[in-house]
């Protein structure tokens, strides 16, 4: 077993995503050594020369194409292999698809006896995630899925067009399932410790039903409205795994909306999605208890029991 080396990380699946990940993580410079892995081996090593083109303009790195016995010893291992979402398809319908593609990709992990994270970003994400538990052999706490990230980063940027505020000042969380059930949890929502109702009052947004509904179903749909006009969403779930992978290897403790494996939460139980929680170098930390009404404790039970329907169905 190699020694975890906190300036490496893997990249499982050239595609899109993947190479769009590994764009993003030379951009942030987090790491002088990326090694990307997939199926189709040309295709990593073009992404690799692609990207490694452009080092004497950024930060100094290695990237290169490898294979599974290069990775054993990166700080985090990044999967976003799979089968590419299609218009008109939701994100559930790729489950039996890609949960075979990623037991092979486990089983392979699980040779290694890996001690590093494991960030899940291939859809669907919390059944994949619930897949990487069970068969990658892996702390559940070091098994993380990209869960609602970027639909929290969506909310917050609807939410700075709708306020005029910037983004980085509203605090609000999307949380469920990376999907159709997923649902904003406005009571507790703030700009700056002012709760988001007043804060709308105050600049002048007085319909708020009307508002709350129409920006929680536009960030519900946007993935659907993106792959509509370009065929694929990337650039956005690329800088949610920045962002993840910068709270892991700087030990930030930060709190995302990650997906990770739930016990006891509200009454959801064995069951992978999205929970506020602390993130940091050893994966999850804890969940942040976060105040949910009886409304949004209904929707948050629903959107476990869509997903324990798909996990029944393959398990």
């Amino acid at each position: 077993m190699k020694q975890i080396n906190l300036r490496k990380v893997a990249v499982i699946g050239s595609g899109f995503v993947g190479a769009a990940s590994a764009f993003a993580l030379m951009q942030r410079g987090l790491f002088s050594e990326i090694v990307l892995v997939d199926v189709n081996h040309e295709r990593a090593e073009g992404e690799a020369l692609d990207i490694g083109h452009g080092m004497p303009l950024a930060k100094p790195a290695k990237i290169y194409a490898g294979d599974y016995s290069d990775i054993e010893d990166a700080a985090i291992i990044v999967v976003t292999a799979g089968a590419n979402q299609k218009p008109g398809e939701t994100r559930l319908d790729l489950v039996k698809k890609n949960t075979a593609i990623f037991k092979d990709i486990m089983s392979e992990i699980a040779k290694l006896n890996y001690q590093g994270i494991l960030l899940i970003v291939a859809n669907p994400v919390d059944i994949l995630t619930y897949t990487a538990v069970k068969y990658s052999g892996m702390p559940s706490r070091r098994v993380i899925g990209s869960g609602t990230v970027l639909d929290t980063a969506r909310l917050k940027y609807l939410l700075a067009e709708h306020l005029e505020v910037d983004s980085r000042s509203i605090h609000a969380f999307i949380v469920g399932e990376h999907g159709d059930s997923e649902f904003a949890v406005w009571s507790s929502a703030n700009v700056s410790g002012v709760p988001l109702l007043d804060f709308c009052d105050m600049r002048g947004h007085f319909n708020h039903q009307q508002a709350m509904f129409e920006i929680e179903n536009t960030v519900r749909n946007s993935a659907y409205e993106i792959i509509k006009r370009k065929q694929a969403t990337y650039y956005g779930i690329a800088m949610a795994v920045g962002r993840i992978c910068e709270a892991v290897i700087r030990d930030e403790k930060s709190v995302l909306s990650v997906s990770s494996l739930i016990h006891n939460f509200y009454g959801v139980e064995d069951v992978t999605l999205s929970i506020p929680a602390v993130v940091g170098m050893e994966g999850i930390e804890t969940l942040v208890p976060i105040r949910l009404n009886e409304s949004e404790q209904e929707k948050l039970r629903n959107s476990a029991n869509v997903l324990k329907d798909i996990i029944r169905e393959v398990f």
